[in-house]
């Protein structure tokens, strides 16, 4: 079985684990047609958009 050959101080192992909960918040960007947020590169799912296109029928309930 591996053994650690040296201790490992507190401040090195928090500095390895530091980095594994931190997440970047998503790209948001602004349609084009209808103003709300959606993802860059993708359909608008308020007004179904995509570079000025209409691309989905949605129903205006």
């Amino acid at each position: 079985m591996a053994v650690p050959k040296n201790k490992v101080s507190k401040a090195r192992r928090d500095k390895r684990r530091s980095a594994v909960w931190k997440l970047d918040a998503p790209a948001m960007s602004k349609c084009t047609n209808c103003g709300a947020l959606k993802a860059p590169h993708k359909v608008c799912k308020a007004c179904g958009f995509y570079k000025g296109v209409e691309v989905l029928k949605l129903n205006a309930d």
